[in-house]
């Protein structure tokens, strides 16, 4: 089994300056759900079919593009998993500040973002309506009924899909903060993705606050 065990700096600056092998070429990705990226340790299989151990100091959650690496310096990449979300539509400005206000007040994990006009759009008009089209901002969520129905009375459109979720860094940044417990046993969890591999996740079931 392949022991990550360092976390290679990344266009920030952040990861482990310690490390030998920044400018090493992953070999392989591990396509992991947040819910696994929050972890510092992990056994797990890659994309590849290799067989790997995280064992990470405690530090940022794991994001979409990290690279990670072993003693001997083999490199393996992160990619975010695809997994059920909820995507809020809304027009940029107050109204997208408004959004991210009330569902941040609930303590919810939230990734945010922004979607432009395309080129010459602001210079077209909506049809019929003689309005200046504007950026619109697009938030996401794990599925809520209560925070959609908040959403939705805030004026978002919404989009029930799957997509990678990668929540703005913050109280959540810092994976393994406080103690751990353990309830000493495992779970395997088996995802498949339309790319035509799969991914099998046995962790063993530690929560840490």
């Amino acid at each position: 089994m392949m022991e990550l065990i360092h976390r290679l700096p990344d266009a920030s600056g952040s990861g482990d300056p310690a490390s030998a092998h920044t400018d090493a070429e992953p070999l392989d990705t591990l396509t992991l759900p947040l819910e696994l990226r929050i972890r510092g340790r992990l056994r797990a299989t890659t994309d590849g079919g290799r067989e790997v151990g995280l064992f990470l100091d405690r530090g940022p959650v794991l994001r979409d593009g990290d690279r990670l690496a072993s003693r001997e310096g083999e490199v393996i990449r992160i990619r975010a998993a695809d997994e059920p979300v909820v995507t809020a539509h809304i027009a940029a400005g107050r109204p997208m500040a408004a959004l991210c206000y009330h569902l941040g007040n609930r303590h919810v994990q939230l990734a945010i973002g922004m979607q432009t006009p395309d080129a010459g759009a602001s210079e077209r008009k909506d049809e019929g309506k003689g309005e200046t089209q504007s950026a619109t901002g697009w938030v996401r969520f794990p599925p809520d009924h209560v925070l959609e129905e908040l959403a939705e009375r805030l004026g978002a459109t919404l989009t029930h899909h799957e997509a990678p979720f990668d929540p703005e860094p913050g109280a959540y940044a810092q994976a393994g903060q406080g103690h751990a417990h353990s309830h000493g046993h495992t779970h395997a969890h088996d995802h498949e993705h339309s790319h035509g591999h799969s991914h099998n996740y046995a962790h063993e079931h530690t929560h840490e606050h």
